[in-house]
Order: structure tokens, then C-alpha cells, then sequence
């Protein structure tokens, strides 16, 4: 473990759109400089969601441990709060065992929650969640979005009536705290008290990208993709509107399987929505601040993070 001059112990953000090569590098980082490896991915939380996520093979991950993969079920919901919690507990833990932190995934809202604090939100409330979707069938999504309207117009405005799961989500944490939804997100708890070294891994050029990422979605189709989103689509307790279900490329194969789209027509829009889906990745860490670019597949980048790591300090790793 590093400390800076302030006390601080050290924790590395390893940053990147999808497909880039973030746990390859992560990997080496891990077993070269007493790195622990803590998984920044809203994918990867979900069992029996492998080859769809990307999730590291089982074979890696028995080699390398990768904290916050595999924790919940397709069903249930976790949040940046959740993340937050549970990442800020496995930091410390990792730092007293004298080991650096090394958060891995391109969820920028989690990465983005650490740095900044994020606001007081109560965790969910699945029977204020169940009443709150039985009076929308009961009466419909309006009728809830004038009740929103009442007690917090601002995020009324915000919200359209037709976003279920964000309208949903206002109105539990209004019946959970008492306080709406916009009280609660004025209130930032304080930042994590480490020394963040930030990292974003990206391909050269666009182009490149895309067709790592057409290449990766090809091999996901080959190496099963098809059957692991049957068997999801078989429990017969799972839905589209679900979070998991949301991931890219699991929307699509739904579809698919549901008879709504074509064989062809699946590969195209899940190729799409990756493509997408790096795009905003990418718009997040332009706008980043105190990161340091590197270069997919560049065989340096392994010496570029060590340097910065190590730099003035009389260690080696």
C-alpha cells in the first residue's frame, strides 16, 4: 500500500469504454504490484450473466479475485448508493491489509459517486416498490406522476410520465424518508479519503473500437451468449424493464427470443447499442479531470502505471 505526504493510501482507478482491454491490464496490475482488484461494473454484479457482461473467465478469477462480481441475483436492484457502501468497505479493508485498491469497469456513475459523495438516498423498499407499481396498474403512471408533481415539482419536471423506473423511484423515496427526491440530492456526504491516481484505457481512434467491439459480440455469440439469455428467459420471474435485463446485448437477445426481431437484426442492434453505450463511456472520461490517457494494447502501460504509482517513493513492486 502507497501513502502520500497527507496520509492518504493510494487507490488506482483503471477507467475505459467496453472492449477496451481494462482486465487484461488489470490482471497483471494485480498480481505484479499487491494491487486488489474491485469491479466497477453495473454488469458484472449479476450471476448467471457471463458471456454477456464480459465477465472475467473462471479461471481468472480464480487466479485474481474480483470483489462485487457475482453478488446478486438478475432480479434484485443495486445502486451507485449500494456501490458506494460496499466499495468504501472493501477499500478499507484492502488498505489494511497493506495492498492498493484497484477499481476496474466502465460504470463512470459509481466511479463518479466516490469522488464526489453522493447524496443521502435511502436504499430500496421492495413492498413501497410493489405498492407503488400495483397503484400503477391500478390507475396508471399519470395518475402517480401528479402525485410526484405534488410533493417534489421539480423532479416532476424532470421525469416524464412515461419513465416508469425513474417515476417509480421518486415517489419510494419520498414514502421511505419523508423528503423528496430534490431535497435529498442537495446533500453530498463527504469525499473518500484516499489519494485517487486515475487511468482511462481507449483504443487510438474510434474505428478501432468499434470493431473490437463488433468482434468481442461475435465471439459472445459463439461462445454461448444465445443459451445463457434463454436460460434467463426461461425462470419465467425476469422482465425487460429489470436493470440486468437492460445491459447491452441482453435486451436484444430477449427480443430475439421473444420473436421480435430477426436473427441478423439482433446482431446489428446489439453491435449498436455497445457501440453506444462506449460512446457515452467516452464522453464521461473527456469531460474527466486529473486522468491519465493510455492506449489499448500498448505494451507499456503496464511501466506508465507503475511509474505514476511508484513515482518519488522508494518502492518497487
Amino acid at each position: 500500500m502507497l501513502k502520500t505526504e497527507n496520509t492518504h493510501p493510494t487507490a488506482l482507478f483503471l477507467m475505459g469504454p467496453t472492449a477496451a482491454g481494462k482486465t487484461k491490464l488489470a490482471i497483471k496490475l494485480a498480481l505484479e504490484c499487491r494491487c486488489e482488484i474491485i469491479s466497477v461494473d453495473s454488469g458484472l454484479i449479476y450471476k448467471q450473466m457471463d458471456i454477456g457482461t464480459a465477465k472475467p473467465t473462471l479461471g481468472e478469477l480464480q487466479k485474481v479475485p474480483h470483489a462485487l462480481v457475482n453478488i446478486i441475483d438478475p432480479i434484485e436492484h443495486y445502486s451507485a448508493g449500494d456501490f458506494c457502501k460496499d466499495a468504501q468497505c472493501l477499500m478499507k479493508e484492502i488498505t489494511a491489509r497493506g495492498n492498493t485498491p484497484l477499481l476496474v469497469g466502465g460504470t463512470m456513475l459509481y466511479y463518479k459517486a466516490l469522488i464526489d459523495g453522493l447524496s443521502p438516498l435511502p436504499s430500496a423498499d421492495q413492498s413501497i416498490r410493489k405498492a407503488i407499481q400495483n397503484e400503477a396498474l391500478k390507475h396508471g403512471w399519470e395518475y402517480l406522476h401528479q402525485q410526484l408533481n405534488e410533493i417534489d415539482p421539480i423532479s416532476a419536471r424532470r421525469i416524464h410520465v412515461n419513465d416508469p423506473q425513474r417515476l417509480s423511484r421518486a415517489l419510494e423515496v419520498y414514502r421511505i424518508s419523508g423528503k423528496s427526491m430534490t431535497e435529498l440530492t442537495r446533500i453530498k456526504n463527504p469525499e473518500i479519503p484516499y489519494n485517487i491516481k486515475q487511468f482511462a484505457l481507449a483504443p487510438q481512434d474510434k474505428k478501432t473500437l468499434h470493431e473490437r467491439i463488433e468482434l468481442r459480440f461475435k465471439l459472445m455469440l459463439e461462445n454461448g451468449f444465445e443459451s445463457e439469455v434463454k436460460a434467463l428467459y426461461q425462470r419465467g420471474d425476469l422482465y425487460l424493464d429489470l436493470p440486468s435485463m437492460r445491459c447491452v446485448g441482453y435486451r436484444q437477445m430477449w427480443e430475439y427470443l421473444a420473436g421480435k426481431l430477426d436473427h441478423d437484426e439482433m446482431i446489428f442492434r446489439g453491435i449498436v447499442a455497445t457501440r453506444q453505450l462506449a460512446k457515452r463511456q467516452m464522453t464521461w472520461l473527456k469531460g474527466w479531470k486529473n486522468i491519465t490517457w493510455l492506449t489499448s494494447d500498448d505494451k507499456n502501460n503496464f511501466s506508465i502505471i507503475k511509474n505514476i504509482l511508484y513515482h518519488d517513493i522508494n518502492k518497487t513492486c
